[in-house]
């Protein structure tokens, strides 16, 4: 029964490790040929109403917003979320500021200093019409978010009708949120 016990002991260990390394070989496959996206994040938020929030603003840069003022809003409204510590958040700025002339895009400061946030967003010229701060994160906890940079197109009247999980360029643009504004 001893020698048993450390067979399966043995065995379990060896057995998981071979199922992790064909899970791994698939997902690079997959990569490969084109049929996975690591950045494809499937958000369930997608087609429905936006959560409800309220936000301060970041020093400075004025009054945050609501999900009412969002709600209110006649013209589809970019929501992005950013932090003054993340890499990607960076290199995204200057095609936020590109996207910013086609439609307006809310900011959403996630888990940042205000302060730190706020020289953020001011360094090179901010891309948005509004900001607010998400100190502790429960605001991208309703919206779903994984991590940033994300961003979400809102429809007027507050349904969220697309999402993206990497930082934003005129290409993604093109591709994908101005066909959607097109549908509107």
């Amino acid at each position: 029964m001893n020698a048993t016990r450390r067979g399966i002991l043995t065995a379990v260990p060896i057995i998981g490790a071979g199922v992790l390394g064909v899970g791994f070989w698939r997902m690079l496959s997959d990569m490969r040929s084109g049929a996975f996206d690591p950045r494809a994040i499937k958000n369930p938020n997608v087609g429905k109403p936006i959560p409800s929030f309220a936000m301060p603003g970041l020093p400075g840069l004025g009054d945050g917003f609501t999900d009412a003022e969002l709600r209110a809003q006649h013209r589809p409204v970019l929501i992005n979320f950013f932090a003054s510590w993340c890499i990607p958040c960076v290199a995204e700025m200057p095609g936020l500021r590109a996207i910013s002339r086609n439609m307006p895009i809310w900011g959403i400061a996630y888990e940042d200093k205000p302060e730190n946030a706020a020289g953020f967003v001011q360094r090179d010229g901010s891309p948005y019409a509004r900001v607010a701060s998400d100190r502790h994160g429960r605001v991208a906890i309703d919206w779903g978010v994984t991590g940033v940079p994300e961003s979400f197109l809102v429809a007027p009247g507050g349904r969220i009708i697309w999402h993206g999980s990497a930082a934003l360029d005129p290409q993604i643009y093109e591709a994908e949120i101005r066909p959607r504004l097109a549908g509107l």
